[in-house]
């Protein structure tokens, strides 16, 4: 992939769902990419983008245009950016959409981690969509349907390839990116801002440790080891509640309706998921029953481990994950002809972070 384009940025995006919410995790994958200090932003509900202009500078050749409004006359929240090539290409390209992390309380869509995949012959679109404290699920998967659409509806004057849509996000926007793929074209959620002329469906999935069975989750975590400092379930600190508006324990069919897992089909896209075995808030468990779910169902799908990372960090910006990550998209959106194979855990595993008691 190319060098990143924003130096000055964070290098891993940690954070603690208890006190600050996470910023688009799907970043640390790219921190091999010459990325900076680390940064957490403060929860706050989604608000208006401001109209300075911005203030990372863009790789050459590549273009952006930002905060186009994805639903008419719509919250300020259900916004996108687009980056493009400069210099318009011959043929319509293949789409990249990323979903910011945050625990759907926080993160921001710029600037977007994946901007560097428009010189390796992608579009690419960053959506922001409103927060839990602003709007419970499903007011989240809606809005990331209502972007695809929305792009798919203005695909030929941005000259995107509206056949081969792939989505990627860590945490909060692994989730919101997996419910994208299994949730997608079988109607479960009512559509908003028009364009319902146009599919929701998506081609492939990088799911970067995003919870996907909120019926299990409280379980896995207890279960697990490695898991320390994790926020009070059911709580005004739990996310996983706060986003559903009820108990995690109180409504077994709005655990189901949020869960990935529960759409699983065999016509789900392929899958890539990238889960350390030490990740304190979305536990480690969470990604092998989705992987074997969907594997049940005959998805492709690629589990890959990364032995000693957590919530980021650690291992995902090892330069063989980034390159596993580019031919999954390249394999299942451009058709190239590359191999993909698993990283061996020897060579991303990494020293556990310290971990307290629980």
């Amino acid at each position: 992939m190319t060098r990143c384009c924003f130096p000055n940025l964070a290098r891993h995006f940690v954070a603690s769902w208890t006190l600050v919410t996470l910023l688009s995790t799907s970043a640390m994958l790219l921190s091999a990419l010459a990325l900076g200090d680390d940064k957490a932003i403060q929860a706050t509900p989604n608000k208006a983008a401001t109209p300075a202009a911005p203030q990372v500078k863009l790789p050459p050749g590549v273009k952006m245009e930002r905060d186009i409004s994805y639903v008419p006359n719509g919250d300020a929240a259900q916004k996108l950016d687009l980056y493009l090539p400069e210099k318009p290409a011959e043929r319509p390209l293949p789409l990249i959409v990323h979903i910011h992390g945050g625990g759907w309380m926080g993160g921001n869509k710029f600037p977007c981690p994946f901007v560097g995949m428009v010189g390796k012959g992608y579009v690419v679109a960053s959506v922001e969509y409103r927060f839990s404290q602003k709007a419970k699920f499903p007011a989240q998967i809606q809005d990331c349907q209502a972007a695809i659409r929305w792009l798919r509806a203005n695909s030929k004057q941005h000259h995107i390839d509206s056949e081969h849509v792939g989505v990627v996000g860590g945490s909060a926007g692994g989730h919101l990116s997996a419910l994208v793929g299994t949730a997608g074209g079988k109607k479960a959620f009512a559509p908003i801002g028009g364009n319902e002329d146009q599919s929701d469906r998506v081609q492939a999935v990088c799911d970067i440790y995003g919870p996907a069975n909120f019926s299990t989750v409280m379980q896995q975590a207890a279960d697990d080891k490695n898991i320390r400092n994790i926020f009070q379930f059911n709580s005004p600190k739990d996310p996983y509640s706060q986003l559903i508006g009820v108990s995690l324990e109180g409504n077994q069919e709005k655990t189901d309706a949020v869960s990935p897992v529960h759409y699983v089909s065999q016509d789900s896209p392929p899958m890539l998921i990238l889960h350390g075995t030490h990740d304190a808030l979305v536990p480690y468990a969470q990604s092998e029953e989705f992987a074997a779910a969907l594997k049940a169902k005959g998805v492709e799908v690629w589990l890959q481990t990364l032995p000693g990372s957590g919530h980021g960090g650690g291992g995902f910006g090892k330069p063989a994950i980034i390159a596993l990550t580019q031919n999954f998209f390249d394999r299942h959106l451009k058709g190239a002809d590359v191999k993909i194979e698993l990283v061996p855990t020897a060579d991303v595993a990494v020293e556990p972070p310290k971990a307290a008691a629980k």
